[in-house]
């Protein structure tokens, strides 16, 4: 499953305007810690390199409301990228509203007949310069895949999908992290990773500064996006 995705930002307070206009339509109230404000699943923070072309969408559970997700950030001067309407092009029930965030980022709400919580990532995309290479991680890492083709690299997860795609610009600066449900899982990650001779962004241990229990490891992927397994364990 995806547990968590997050994007650094150029201006939290801005950022913040944003997803808590649009979020809070499906209901995610936002935490705010120190150093990154979170939405359910989905977190910002500005202490790093900006997130650039990246596309995330959330679950709606009716088009109604995709509707008001997309009136919301409309109404409060955020540019639309595409009003909510079908999209047969990816499922016959496929239904879609589009936003950018102030950075430039895709957001979408998203219904389809398949059963989300609401406000859950339902799927993310990243454009790559390199699909074949970002095959080879992840088939390393131990992910199954969903879609195998020259252009189009899909990871299967329980509930979302992680999808990378040949263009440009290329997405910068994401941070995507994997649940998984033993310490052992992290661990193999990390090992398979490492053994395939892709970089270390954090060895396999607890971080209790996000809480007790929480067992994690990073590496970077091909294009330099911070990739975790984690394990929250009590």
């Amino acid at each position: 499953m995806i547990d968590h995705v997050g994007i650094r930002v150029s201006d939290r307070a801005a950022a913040e305007r944003f997803y808590g206009t649009v979020l809070g339509v499906l209901g995610l109230e936002r935490f705010t810690g120190e150093d990154y404000s979170e939405w359910g699943d989905f977190a910002i923070g500005d202490d790093g390199p900006v997130t650039q072309n990246l596309h995330i969408a959330f679950f709606a559970p009716s088009h109604e409301l995709v509707d008001a997700f997309h009136r919301a950030g409309v109404e409060a001067g955020y540019t639309d990228d595409g009003a909510p309407g079908p999209r047969p092009q990816y499922k016959d029930d496929y239904y879609g509203g589009f936003l950018r965030d102030p950075d430039g980022n895709s957001v979408e709400a998203v219904y389809h007949g398949d059963t989300r919580a609401t406000g859950d990532i339902d799927h993310v995309w990243l454009r790559t310069r390199d699909v074949a290479a970002i095959k080879a991680f992840y088939v390393a890492a131990g992910h199954d895949l969903g879609v195998d083709e020259p252009d189009h690299v899909q990871i299967v997860t329980d509930g979302a999908s992680v999808s990378y795609v040949a263009g440009e610009p290329v997405t910068e600066h994401v941070h995507i992290a994997f649940g998984v449900a033993t310490n052992e899982q992290v661990d193999a990650f990390h090992t398979a990773a490492i053994a395939a001779g892709y970089n270390d962004n954090g060895a396999p241990g607890e971080r209790a500064v996000y809480h007790p229990g929480y067992y994690g490891a990073f590496v970077l992927d091909p294009d330099g996006h911070n990739i975790e397994a984690v394990n929250h364990n009590r």
